[in-house]
């Protein structure tokens, strides 16, 4: 934690959860509690607060052990319900995308397109224990001759079978809207011509990265909800960049920081991973994620108190803006105000809607939450994920 003052430690913390004393609530509950006791109190009071999210993150996958063969094959290419997943890793593992399609889907010849399976789908099938249809092909060696492969299998009939996330859980993100005069399907959405709608997708005030806005105890080893089991933060994520705008209190208002996660999918249940088909752009996972963060001190309670209406992300033109590569925000506004349902911009209320589900990442938090108390103590990062220098008014 750098320079940051430990007042609690995780060894503390774990002992208070293996004795069952350990004071645990959500990221929802939380900000009363700083409210009505003030940010002191609320740190020598609470040891964890839980968080949760639950939305599409596109940068999600699998890898595949199928087993080896008889007689055995070199995959050079596999396909899962004929959904192309890479193989050139070794002889029968192979990865999965969550954004690959299948091979026969239009794509957007016909505009604007379904994109109906993807590899989303076939991790959603294989966790909720259905049918997958495998087809391999090799050119053959001495130690593989098999050629070709093809077989119908459940999850249960694969050696291992465990999601590799390498961008998930963004800190902050992008608000969407649409300065152009025509319908644009995009991965925030549709959004309509002249600025008719606004779409976001975060949990915001349950977010887990907003909890913990320079990662002191999210790293390498951190444990995790992931998928309806327990997962783990492996790495930071791609296209983490900790060094995003922040406001007076040192909260990021724009994407920033993101992790790396994996977890054991034989374990994980299709309530919490869902394929996902967006209109227009492609497949896609939708991924619940949830972290506990231990109080450590008087800054993490601070941090974990705020609310919707202390948190900002920026407004985004994704009809001409974005797709030239000039972003530039248009407005600020907080997630209290995206969830009111109506933002206020450029003199008009402009409807918006969420793409995430803030009902299943408050789920997700209470059901880490009871997790806790029965035992699941706090993984202490081995490394750290970079950070921004600590600043913040008090």
């Amino acid at each position: 934690m750098s320079s940051i003052e430990i007042k609690k430690s995780y060894e503390e913390i774990n002992d208070k959860i293996k004795k069952g004393t350990a004071v645990v609530v959500t990221a929802a509950e939380m900000p009363g509690i700083v409210k009505s006791e003030g940010v002191k109190k609320a740190f020598e009071k609470v040891d964890v607060v839980t968080t949760g999210t639950f939305g599409i993150m596109c940068s999600s996958g699998a890898f595949l052990n199928m087993g080896h063969t008889k007689p055995r094959i070199r995959t050079t290419k596999v396909l899962l319900n004929d959904v192309e997943a890479y193989a050139g890793i070794a002889a029968v593992d192979c990865y999965i995308g969550a954004t690959q399609v299948k091979e026969d889907d239009p794509l957007n010849k016909i505009h604007p397109g379904a994109f109906s399976y993807g590899g989303g789908h076939v991790i959603e099938d294989l966790i909720a224990g259905r049918h997958v249809k495998i087809k391999a092909k090799s050119y053959g060696t001495d130690c593989y001759p098999l050629k070709e492969y093809e077989k119908t299998i459940t999850i249960n009939d694969l050696r291992n079978a465990f999601l590799y996330n390498p961008r998930n859980s963004y800190q902050n993100y992008n608000t969407a809207v649409n300065c152009s005069k025509k319908m644009i399907y995009t991965y925030m959405g549709i959004l309509k011509p002249d600025m008719g709608n606004i779409t976001y997708s975060s949990a915001g005030q349950l977010s887990p990265l907003l909890n913990d806005p320079y990662y002191w105890t999210i790293g390498t080893g951190t444990k995790i909800f992931l998928g309806g089991a327990v997962g783990a933060v492996t790495w930071q994520g791609t296209q983490h960049s900790p060094g995003g705008k922040r406001d007076e209190n040192g909260m990021v208002m724009e994407g920033s920081g993101t992790i790396a996660v994996t977890g054991d999918m034989k374990e994980m249940n299709t309530e919490f991973i869902r394929g996902a088909s967006i209109t227009g752009y492609g497949c896609s996972l939708m991924v619940g994620i949830g972290i506990p963060i231990p109080i450590l001190n008087e800054d993490l309670a601070y941090f974990t108190g705020l609310t919707d209406s202390d948190i900002k992300t920026p407004i985004i033109d994704y009809g001409i803006d974005y797709p030239n590569g000039d972003v530039r925000v248009i407005k600020e506004v907080t997630f209290a105000e995206l969830k009111s349902g109506n933002v206020s911009l450029n003199g008009r209320s402009i409807p918006s809607s969420p793409l995430s589900s803030y009902p299943k990442a408050l789920k997700i938090a209470n059901t880490l939450k009871g997790w806790v108390e029965q035992g699941f103590t706090i993984g202490i990062p081995q490394i750290q994920i970079p950070g921004a220098p600590f600043s913040r008014n008090r």
